[in-house]
């Protein structure tokens, strides 16, 4: 921690610290706890810009669906007031190649896993990310049919390529619709 630590005094040196206001970009990024997928510097993110979510392979899980229906809460408890938009921010989706949880794949590394972790072997299947436009896919269809999910939030999925630093938009941003299907974005 020791240089990390002396990274953080340098910024510490010229920080200004903002007010409580609504993050600038007007999205929540949910991402893989990969290293390699920083999204402050896979998507030139500044402090202020946008809430980050990561979990094992960027995965929409119980935890994140609770973590988002709060966001949205919050977002129209404070920033959505009379004449507020239809929209209170974008979740984008992002999940990578390479992913490490795709090994999760393979039975006996899965049990090794659960064993291990003490995680049951279906919640480490779930989890997998072997091929990452399948489950960008399923994880944007799985949020927008959450009845936790606000209507005035959209989803969008992406997929970034470990080898060439390119996110690729795999599923423009959706609305979840009154009767659980979803709607184009609205303009």
């Amino acid at each position: 921690m020791t240089p990390l630590l002396e990274r953080n005094d340098q910024f510490a040196r010229t920080y200004t610290p903002a007010p409580l206001g609504e993050p600038t970009a007007q999205v929540v990024v949910l991402t893989c706890l990969d290293h390699r997928v920083d999204p402050a510097s896979v998507l030139g993110l500044r402090l202020g810009e946008a809430p980050v979510i990561r979990n094992a392979g960027g995965r929409v899980t119980e935890a994140v669906i609770a973590d988002i229906a709060f966001l949205s809460f919050l977002a129209e408890q404070l920033f959505g007031g009379d004449g507020a938009a239809d929209t209170l921010f974008e979740v984008a989706v992002v999940h990578h190649t390479q992913c490490g949880t795709g090994l999760l794949a393979d039975p006996g590394f899965r049990g090794q896993a659960a064993r291990a972790t003490g995680l049951a072997e279906a919640a480490l299947q779930a989890s997998a990310v072997a091929d990452p436009y399948t489950t960008v896919r399923a994880d944007v269809e799985r949020l927008l049919a959450s009845p936790s999910l606000s209507p005035k939030v959209s989803v969008s999925g992406h997929v970034y390529d470990i080898a060439t630093g390119r996110v690729t938009t795999t599923l423009d941003a959706r609305f979840p619709s009154p009767a659980g299907r979803v709607s184009a974005t609205r303009a």
